[in-house]
């Protein structure tokens, strides 16, 4: 008899819910979107749909109505009745006994969570510490996929150390970007990050904070950086969606710059809140 054990409990197969045989458990088999809402307003919420659309068609996962998930998340979102929320759905595959060739039939699974967002008030105002790690991802991070254990040992490495996040650094000793978050240099009045590739998120928060420095007057230079750059830069700064901007003040144990947020850092952050609100 083919039996399956959850935690103490021993049952066959055929009773197993399909919760747990979800591919994206078993292989990361599935993408993800995060978004927010701003005062009872959900923000870009077009431009994640259109960026999860395009992540499911990358990794050919079908018959998925975007429109009914649009639907679905605006209801929850009403019932939430959450101001200041932190929106998070996925689709997997589908659910079936684990093989890595997924039988034909299957119908995805859609996840949907809505919760209260941090407050990242004295972050914004203070800066945060960063520092680096290996970029040992996938090489398809155009991809928004549910394969994020570097990420996760990224992130855990950074807490141990006292910082907000992780700088992720390729073989090359290029800076990529952080682990859950775009990351950004300030030289004078120019703005460099790295060149939107398949190793780069297209991060919606990313684009804004370029339309934001462009519109402020900055130069903006797609480039990779590298460590002794960005130790070197008048400013740094990450974008993410739960964070907005946030200035990094000290990277590596070294401290940027006067070791406060920056000019250039403030105005796009002021730009930015322009455009929530």
């Amino acid at each position: 008899m083919e039996i399956a054990v959850i935690q103490d409990k021993v049952l066959p197969m055929a009773e197993v819910a399909p919760a747990y045989l979800d591919r994206g458990i078993f292989f990361g088999d599935g993408v993800y979107e995060v978004l927010r809402s701003y005062n009872g307003k959900i923000f870009a919420l077009d431009e994640h749909l259109e960026r999860f659309a395009a992540s499911l068609a990358k990794i050919g996962i079908h018959g998925v109505d975007i429109e009914q998930i649009r639907s679905r998340l605006l209801s929850a979102f009403e019932q939430a009745d959450i101001a200041n929320a932190k929106i998070y759905f996925h689709v997997t595959r589908g659910s079936a006994v684990r093989n890595h060739i997924a039988p034909k039939e299957l119908k995805p699974n859609f996840f949907l969570t809505i919760t209260e967002l941090a407050d990242f008030t004295e972050q914004k105002a203070n800066g945060i510490a960063v520092c680096t790690f290996p970029d040992w991802r996938w090489h398809r991070c155009d991809i928004k996929s549910l394969n994020l254990l570097p990420n996760v040992l990224a992130r855990l490495e950074a807490g141990k150390k006292g910082c907000e996040e992780a700088i992720l650094v390729n073989e090359a000793g290029l800076i990529t970007e952080g682990a859950g978050s775009a990351f950004f240099a300030v030289t004078g009045k120019a703005l460099q990050t790295a060149p939107l590739t398949s190793n780069i998120l297209p991060s919606i928060t990313r684009k804004y904070a370029i339309k934001a420095a462009g519109q402020i007057g900055m130069e903006i230079i797609e480039k990779c950086l590298t460590v002794e750059q960005a130790v070197c830069a008048d400013e740094l700064f990450i974008a993410v969606t739960t964070r907005d901007i946030v200035g990094v003040v000290r990277f590596d144990d070294k401290i940027i710059a006067s070791g406060k947020v920056g000019r250039y850092t403030r105005l796009v952050m002021e730009k930015f809140a322009g455009y929530v609100r």
